[in-house]
């Protein structure tokens, strides 16, 4: 966790405070003292803030940086460290949705990680999905793979941490790839989120940009199925 990070959990949170009515930005511009076009640039993404500036919001909403990240600091509380993942279960894309703990029958087969990174990986679930099963592995099919082309092939197994539903990059500088619920189907795509709709970008340039307009009383965690973690190629 780093400056970048912590701007940007500041930036979700007032979105999210924005969104559901108990702020305005002409609000937050008089209560932290800033020019309204000040916060605009800043909500919208073209504008970084100073420490100085950072700590004035946070004051001006009665926030400190624990409320941000009480998830992020906790991580390890869902895996613990003397615990090895021996096997991660595949499931269907819908189940992978929409199981919170998985029924046995619903497991299509056990995969075998090699890579031991998936007990250090830091989460960040909402609130709703802090006791849903953590790991689960989803093939990918043609269409799925052909958006995100090189990353992804065509039977890919893709291993999801479902306690990773955060827009906020999950290493700085990079861009993170998550998977996302659309309508009834499950897809692998770099996110935004502006104004009501999250911004699905694709690897592929012959794949057009997805918008997904949040639905009333929804935020993009509702959306957000999980963070990719590791991609298999060749089992």
């Amino acid at each position: 966790m780093n400056f970048h990070d912590l701007h940007e959990l500041l930036r979700l949170e007032l979105l999210r405070r924005i969104k559901q009515g108990a702020l305005t930005g002409t609000n937050l511009a008089k209560l932290a003292n800033f020019r309204q076009g000040h916060i605009s640039n800043f909500l919208n993404r073209k504008r970084f803030l100073s420490l100085d500036g950072m700590d004035r919001l946070l004051a001006a909403q009665n926030l400190t940086i624990d409320q941000l990240i009480p998830l992020v600091l906790s991580a390890a509380s869902s895996v613990p460290a003397t615990h090895e993942i021996e096997s991660i279960p595949v499931v269907s894309a819908t189940t992978a949705m929409q199981e919170a703990v998985l029924n046995p029958d619903a497991v299509i087969e056990p995969l075998h990680p090699s890579a031991p990174q998936l007990q250090d990986c830091r989460a960040q679930p909402s609130p709703q999905r802090a006791h849903w099963q953590r790991f689960v592995a989803v093939r990918a099919d043609r269409q799925q793979a052909a958006a995100m082309e090189p990353m992804l092939a065509d039977g890919s197994m893709v291993v999801l941490d479902r306690h990773y539903t955060s827009l906020a990059p999950y290493r700085a500088q990079q861009r993170t790839l998550l998977a996302v619920r659309s309508g009834s189907g499950l897809v692998f795509r770099y996110v935004e989120f502006e104004d009501t709709r999250l911004i699905l970008r694709p690897l592929a340039l012959a794949y057009p940009i997805q918008l997904l307009t949040i639905s009333p009383h929804q935020t993009p965690a509702d959306y957000i199925v999980g963070r990719v973690c590791m991609i298999v190629s060749e089992l």
